[in-house]
């Protein structure tokens, strides 16, 4: 799947989580892998892929949010090169709408209705970048759903 063995384990973490339903087992074996990159002080690739899935499996939104957080950060510090030599089938700016899509849905269970919709514009201003492919339209049909959600919430 993946050349870069890091990614193939965070891959097995998603498989895990999305595939089999084990999300306690997925949270275990991400914060292992957490671990042997050095957290936040690893690669911004791997910060970024590890700290988005790892959002995925909290239980608590406060913790959620706190790994959505990483992960964009740590995009921010990802190049196109590093991207494609890890054989992620996205470019680094492919990346954004997902991690704003989540940001957005973090803050608005939090009840923090602003930041919701600062990060789905953020995304809704990328989500060129995506190709009309299954992901793509994974993420334009989680951006109406959490949008119709906002209109509903005011």
């Amino acid at each position: 799947m993946y050349p870069d063995p890091t990614m193939a384990r965070i891959g097995e973490g998603v498989e895990l989580h999305h595939q089999r339903g084990e999300r306690d087992a997925a949270r275990e074996l991400f914060a292992r892998i957490w671990e042997d990159i050095g957290g936040e002080q690893g690669d911004p690739l791997h910060v970024c892929v590890l700290a988005h899935s790892m959002a995925d499996v909290q239980d608590d939104v406060h913790e959620e949010l706190t790994w959505d957080l990483r992960a964009l950060a740590a995009a921010d510090r990802v190049t196109d090169e590093r991207v494609a030599e890890a054989g992620v089938p996205l470019s680094v700016a492919g990346l954004h709408p997902s991690l704003h899509l989540n940001l957005s849905e973090c803050y608005r269970k939090l009840g923090d209705l602003d930041g919701a919709r600062e990060h789905l514009q953020r995304a809704r201003d990328e989500i060129h970048v995506l190709g009309d492919d299954d992901y793509g339209r994974l993420i334009k049909d989680g951006l109406e759903r959490i949008a119709k959600q906002l209109d509903e919430a005011t």
